[in-house]
Protein backbone atom coordinates (compact mmCIF):
# COMPACT_ATOMS: atom_id res chain seq x y z
CA UNK A 1 0.00 0.00 0.00
CA UNK A 2 1.52 3.09 -0.54
CA UNK A 3 0.99 6.58 1.39
CA UNK A 4 -0.56 9.28 -0.29
CA UNK A 5 0.90 12.70 1.08
CA UNK A 6 -2.05 14.88 1.85
CA UNK A 7 -1.80 18.66 2.28
CA UNK A 8 -2.68 18.57 5.59
CA UNK A 9 0.13 16.17 6.18
CA UNK A 10 2.41 18.00 8.68
CA UNK A 11 5.43 15.36 7.36
CA UNK A 12 6.01 13.82 3.92
CA UNK A 13 5.15 10.09 3.75
CA UNK A 14 8.86 9.54 2.53
CA UNK A 15 12.25 11.21 3.37
CA UNK A 16 13.74 12.33 0.28
CA UNK A 17 17.08 13.41 0.32
CA UNK A 18 17.99 17.10 0.32
CA UNK A 19 20.72 16.57 -1.96
CA UNK A 20 24.34 18.61 -1.65
CA UNK A 21 24.02 20.91 1.16
CA UNK A 22 26.27 23.85 2.86
CA UNK A 23 27.16 22.41 6.18
CA UNK A 24 28.60 25.07 8.70
CA UNK A 25 31.36 23.64 10.23
CA UNK A 26 34.41 24.61 12.52
CA UNK A 27 38.20 24.00 12.67
CA UNK A 28 39.43 21.31 14.88
CA UNK A 29 43.31 19.87 16.08
CA UNK A 30 42.52 17.09 13.12
CA UNK A 31 40.28 19.47 10.92
CA UNK A 32 37.09 20.87 9.92
CA UNK A 33 34.16 19.66 12.60
CA UNK A 34 30.51 19.63 11.72
CA UNK A 35 28.85 22.46 14.02
CA UNK A 36 26.19 21.02 16.09
CA UNK A 37 22.81 23.26 16.63
CA UNK A 38 19.89 22.48 19.00
CA UNK A 39 16.85 23.03 17.83
CA UNK A 40 13.90 25.35 20.25
CA UNK A 41 13.15 22.53 22.09
CA UNK A 42 16.71 21.34 22.90
CA UNK A 43 17.44 18.58 20.79
CA UNK A 44 20.77 18.64 19.10
CA UNK A 45 20.63 18.64 14.84
CA UNK A 46 23.00 18.68 11.93
CA UNK A 47 21.96 21.81 10.05
CA UNK A 48 22.46 22.39 6.04
CA UNK A 49 21.60 24.82 3.89
CA UNK A 50 20.94 24.87 0.20
CA UNK A 51 22.76 28.03 -0.92
CA UNK A 52 25.69 29.24 0.45
CA UNK A 53 23.94 32.68 0.56
CA UNK A 54 21.32 31.42 2.97
CA UNK A 55 23.92 29.98 5.08
CA UNK A 56 25.28 33.55 5.16
CA UNK A 57 22.65 35.63 5.59
CA UNK A 58 21.54 33.52 8.98
CA UNK A 59 25.43 32.36 10.09
CA UNK A 60 27.25 35.93 8.85
CA UNK A 61 30.04 36.04 6.63
CA UNK A 62 32.71 34.48 8.18
CA UNK A 63 30.81 31.14 8.58
CA UNK A 64 33.14 28.06 7.33
CA UNK A 65 31.56 25.41 5.21
CA UNK A 66 31.41 22.21 3.40
CA UNK A 67 29.85 20.79 0.65
CA UNK A 68 28.01 17.58 1.79
CA UNK A 69 24.91 15.00 0.79
CA UNK A 70 22.11 15.17 2.75
CA UNK A 71 22.80 11.59 3.82
CA UNK A 72 26.73 11.93 4.61
CA UNK A 73 25.61 14.73 7.15
CA UNK A 74 23.33 11.99 8.79
CA UNK A 75 25.74 9.21 8.60
CA UNK A 76 28.80 11.91 10.49
CA UNK A 77 26.17 12.53 13.21
CA UNK A 78 24.72 9.19 13.76
CA UNK A 79 27.20 8.03 16.19
CA UNK A 80 27.31 11.29 17.91
CA UNK A 81 23.26 10.40 19.05
CA UNK A 82 22.39 13.34 16.40
CA UNK A 83 19.43 11.96 13.98
CA UNK A 84 17.89 15.33 13.03
CA UNK A 85 19.04 17.42 9.77
CA UNK A 86 17.88 20.71 9.63
CA UNK A 87 17.76 21.98 6.51
CA UNK A 88 17.53 25.83 5.65
CA UNK A 89 16.77 27.09 9.08
CA UNK A 90 15.28 30.64 9.20
CA UNK A 91 16.19 31.78 12.59
CA UNK A 92 19.66 31.48 14.53
CA UNK A 93 20.64 32.70 18.47
CA UNK A 94 23.67 35.15 17.87
CA UNK A 95 27.23 33.88 18.82
CA UNK A 96 27.90 34.49 22.74
CA UNK A 97 30.03 37.54 22.89
CA UNK A 98 32.37 39.01 25.74
CA UNK A 99 30.96 38.53 29.55
CA UNK A 100 29.71 42.63 30.20
CA UNK A 101 31.81 44.23 31.97
CA UNK A 102 32.20 44.51 35.87
CA UNK A 103 31.35 48.07 37.49
CA UNK A 104 34.71 48.99 38.41
CA UNK A 105 34.04 51.06 41.62
CA UNK A 106 37.37 52.49 41.34
CA UNK A 107 36.30 54.38 38.62
CA UNK A 108 33.98 55.95 40.55
CA UNK A 109 34.19 59.67 41.65
CA UNK A 110 34.30 58.81 45.66
CA UNK A 111 37.23 59.46 47.45
CA UNK A 112 39.71 57.04 47.97
CA UNK A 113 40.28 55.87 51.17
CA UNK A 114 36.04 56.27 52.14
CA UNK A 115 34.59 52.81 53.68
CA UNK A 116 32.39 52.45 51.03
CA UNK A 117 34.82 52.24 48.15
CA UNK A 118 36.78 49.48 49.71
CA UNK A 119 33.43 47.46 50.47
CA UNK A 120 32.61 48.09 46.89
CA UNK A 121 35.95 46.54 45.98
CA UNK A 122 35.49 43.76 48.32
CA UNK A 123 32.25 43.21 46.39
CA UNK A 124 33.43 43.08 43.23
CA UNK A 125 36.47 40.46 43.91
CA UNK A 126 34.18 38.18 45.62
CA UNK A 127 31.60 37.79 42.90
Amino acid sequence: MTDIACAEDPEPSERFPAGPLYVPVRPGPAGCSTRLFRTPLGARTAVGFTSSELLTATLGDGQAWIRLAEPVLRALTEPLGVTTVTVDPQFSAPLPGPAPRAWDPRAAEMPRGSASNTRAVRAVRTV
